[in-house]
């Protein structure tokens, strides 16, 4: 069989788009809705999708008063979700600024636990000042040192996940064995920033560790990616981009000492789906024309580093700082920075051109031809699959899985059904060995 694509739906609230809660064919109560979600997850099952996963914030957004794309946090709500699904992964977003690792390993291995090993990690060191001054800190920390704390953080968590060996639990009710001590392992970590003694309270599930998953593309970020990510979400606009992009992350695994078919790399891709390509342009406008001046250039303001609240709509940028001031998401300030070099945009059209996804590709046009995209970036090398981020839902994600997931099926690039049942699986990774295992030929850890 040739090489398949995968496909990873990203959701939130009632579509990426920044005005989806305000158009007819979303319903802005759905963000506070359980049902809702589980309805979702079990759309992307139905498309054998390999996961769903959903971004986080640790504060109430930009501007509440405009919009608030997420409600619940994220451990929690996939949790209700494993529970009205079989198969599909489920990826959480989670800070390591802001949690201890012990209790966020936790409940990651709960959720992994409770799935039957569909859990997933987005590992995030959380960049807004909001976020920050909800945890006592008068600013944002120094990008480096949030790489610093997130290294030693997925240190601790991934051996906490590995302090049970994977048959410690023994449950034998004759003998009154539970588990055995000397296959549960203390961790005795003490590092910079943590000390930790462990073992963790929760076995290992069927998939050994839940999938590690990342989406920074600056430098720190791509190094990081290269040490510890299985999969990685990223923001590429073009396909020679994309394969430089690739190249890169997957040379900085093998820099790393690992296979590079142990990565995969999955672009965002916003897909407005109709009859015909003016159709679905027409479709993205309508949503552009409900955008929220005021609420768009927060988020702009935000990811330029300047606040452009005093700014007209159609002047262009203002002059930016330079990179090495950037103290929050770099990649993206690097992004917009030079989208709006290269097409002389002005604010308006920037708000107007992310409103979509922030940044990540839109494509308006027929399933034939978010097909045809899809396989000529995948087949170019610019990618192994896509996080695919309906602009509205229900109705974005029900199309793309309905009318795009067939064509690829019949072209042999996705799955048809199922072979795995865990997330690390369905990524074409084997369960992983935790550390305490006997060593097997051929087999990483």
């Amino acid at each position: 069989m040739s090489a398949q694509l995968h496909l990873n739906a990203f959701l939130m609230g009632v579509g990426h788009h920044e005005a989806a809660w305000r158009h007819p064919r979303t319903d802005a109560r759905n963000v506070a809705r359980v049902g809702y979600f589980q309805e979702l997850a079990r759309t992307a099952e139905r498309g054998k999708l390999d996961s769903v996963f959903f971004a986080d914030l640790l504060s109430v957004g930009a501007r509440i008063d405009r919009n608030a794309q997420s409600i619940f946090e994220p451990i929690t709500l996939l949790t209700a979700m494993a529970v009205a699904t079989e198969r599909i992964g489920l990826i959480a977003t989670a800070s390591t600024g802001y949690h201890a690792p012990y209790n966020l390993a936790r409940a990651l291995a709960s959720l992994d636990g409770i799935s039957g090993g569909r859990a997933g990690w987005n590992i995030v060191t959380s960049v807004g000042a909001d976020e920050a001054a909800n945890f006592g800190f008068p600013d944002v920390p120094d990008h480096a040192g949030r790489y610093r704390r997130a290294e030693e953080f997925v240190e601790v968590a991934t051996a906490l996940w590995d302090s049970w060996e994977h048959d410690a639990l023994v449950l034998d009710t004759e003998s009154g064995i539970f588990a055995d001590p000397d296959k549960v392992h203390t961790v005795d970590h003490v590092g910079e920033r943590f000390t930790v003694r462990g073992p963790l309270n929760v076995p290992a599930s069927v998939q050994g560790r839940p999938l590690l998953v990342q989406a920074g593309s600056s430098e720190s970020g791509k190094d990081f990616a290269g040490r510890w990510a299985e999969a990685v979400f990223t923001a590429q606009r073009s396909i020679p981009e994309g394969q430089d992009f690739y190249r890169d992350v997957k040379s900085r695994a093998v820099a790393a000492g690992r296979d590079p078919d142990e990565i995969k790399i999955l672009p965002g891709i916003v897909p407005f789906i109709a009859e015909s390509e003016a159709a679905g342009r027409r479709l993205e406008r309508e949503f552009t024309e409900l955008i929220s001046p005021e609420y768009a250039l927060r988020q702009l303001s935000q990811m330029v580093g300047v606040d452009l609240t005093g700014y007209p709509l159609d002047a262009p940028l203002p002059p930016l700082p330079p990179l090495d001031r950037i103290q929050g998401n770099k990649s993206r300030y690097q992004l917009v920075k030079d989208l709006a070099a290269r097409e002389s945009l002005t604010i308006g059209d920037l708000i107007a051109e992310l409103g979509g996804g922030r940044g990540h590709r839109t494509v308006a046009g027929t399933p034939e031809q978010i097909a045809d995209d899809l396989q000529r970036w995948f087949e170019a090398g610019a990618a192994d699959g896509f996080n695919v981020m309906p602009p509205y839902l229900p109705g974005g994600l029900t199309d793309f899985v309905d009318q795009v997931v067939p064509i690829l099926q019949a072209r042999g690039l996705f799955r048809t059904d199922y072979t795995e049942t865990t997330l690390r699986g369905h990524y074409g990774l084997a369960p992983h060995i935790g550390r305490y295992a006997p060593a097997v030929a051929g087999v990483g850890r």
